[in-house]
């Protein structure tokens, strides 16, 4: 299996940057869910995680990245090198060379378009560097920044997936997102050197 391409250097189009979420973005994280209570019903978790449990799952990021299982990146509004919200690459199927992305923006960094410049960089370093062929994004039919910021970075709409009246509550439907390699909508990008993957603009 494949490992997740490296990055020497954060990923950057001179405004937003990703790079490897760090021990050191915790605290922001942490803030995150705070000031957004539905940010983990947004991200198909039971409850917002603890500090520990987010150091434990970055203790282990590294070895998945090796393994080609998953990714997180933290997003950067530059030039600062502080957490502004997070990019997860997952459900990683080399085989097939696709892959699904979770998106989260801190409240206070929404509305400035970090979410699409942060989806635009992590399509062209996974085509490019990671030789995948297709993306796929899904987010509540709701969730009316994110399909904007999406539809902005190239995705495009492939359908609405059902209701779901399971234990984190009803749903009114979860939109289907999809982009491709060298599909011409996709804008271009320079870079520097569990359950549904959802989203939060």
């Amino acid at each position: 299996m494949p490992a997740i391409p490296p990055l020497p250097q954060p990923l950057s189009d001179d405004s937003v940057g990703l790079r490897f979420t760090a021990e050191r973005d915790i605290p922001e994280i942490l803030i995150a869910y705070q000031e957004d209570p539905e940010l983990h019903v947004r991200l198909g978790q039971r409850r917002p995680p603890s500090g520990a449990q987010l150091g434990q799952q970055l203790e282990g990021a590294a070895a998945k990245r090796a393994q080609g299982i998953r990714a997180s990146l933290a997003i950067l509004e530059l030039p600062s090198d502080e957490c502004r919200g997070e990019l997860t690459v997952q459900e990683i199927d080399w085989g097939h060379a696709r892959a699904s992305l979770g998106i989260w923006v801190a409240p206070g960094a929404r509305n400035r378009g970090l979410a699409r410049r942060a989806l635009t960089l992590a399509a062209h370093w996974l085509f490019d560097a990671g030789g995948l062929k297709r993306i796929v994004l899904l987010t509540d039919a709701d969730n009316g920044p994110m399909l904007r910021a999406a539809r902005a970075a190239g995705f495009l709409d492939e359908g609405v997936l059902g209701s779901d009246d399971g234990e984190l509550g009803t749903r009114e439907g979860v939109v289907v997102l999809t982009l491709a390699a060298r599909d011409p909508r996709t804008p271009r990008a320079t870079t520097g050197a569990g359950r549904w993957p959802e989203c939060r603009a």
